[in-house]
């Protein structure tokens, strides 16, 4: 299985690119969202890669950033959805806006999605709402990336490698911290706090 493509840009589209490495061109399928971190054509880059195997073709789609490649999996794990529909997933919505309609169960704006109905939008919800990893829901949740809201997570997520739920975390720092602690005080600090009592 090939895992990334370290080499030369030959050629890039949107939706589509081509990368020399060591002579052999490969052609990769990627989102709207890893195209506009390509460099220009000439230049040496490295493309993280799904590789997608079929009776009728082998075919690889890369991707900028882990959070898309792993995305990109767990949407073909959706029954209806295949490789075409998860591009057009990540190419009209970015990791974080479809996680965040995932966790929320946002059917209206996951069916504006080119090629997702309402059922498919339903489905997406069922099937990957608890395969979501801790860290890319409390993310999702924020609702903007504030120093404030990514200081919450870190001490969710600590709580929860503790042995916390996600929500009795949450409880837990509602009573025992108050806003002004968590927007100034260390992480670390407040994980104290929160298992003092």
């Amino acid at each position: 299985m090939i895992t990334f493509l370290d080499g030369l840009l030959e050629e890039k589209e949107p939706g589509r690119l081509v990368m020399n490495v060591a002579g052999v061109g490969y052609e990769v399928q990627i989102p709207l969202s890893s195209y506009e971190h390509l460099p220009a054509p000439g230049a040496r880059c490295r493309v993280l890669i799904h590789d997608h195997i079929r009776e009728d073709a082998h075919l690889l789609y890369g991707f900028a950033s882990e959070a898309e490649r792993r995305l990109f999996a767990l949407l073909l794990n959706v029954s209806g959805i295949g490789p075409k529909i998860a591009l057009s997933a990540l190419s009209g919505m970015s990791v974080r806006e479809l996680v965040q309609s995932i966790v929320g169960r946002d059917i209206k704006r996951l069916s504006s999605i080119n090629g997702i109905g309402k059922k498919t939008a339903e489905r997406l919800v069922v099937e990957l709402r608890d395969r979501i990893g801790e860290g890319e829901a409390l993310a999702a949740a924020a609702a903007e990336p504030t120093e404030e809201n990514l200081k919450m997570r870190d001490v969710i997520l600590a709580l929860v490698t503790l042995g916390y739920r996600r929500g009795e975390a949450q409880e837990l720092i509602n009573k025992r911290v108050n806003p002004e602690m968590l927007a100034t005080a260390a992480i670390e600090d407040i994980v104290r706090k929160v298992l003092a009592g």
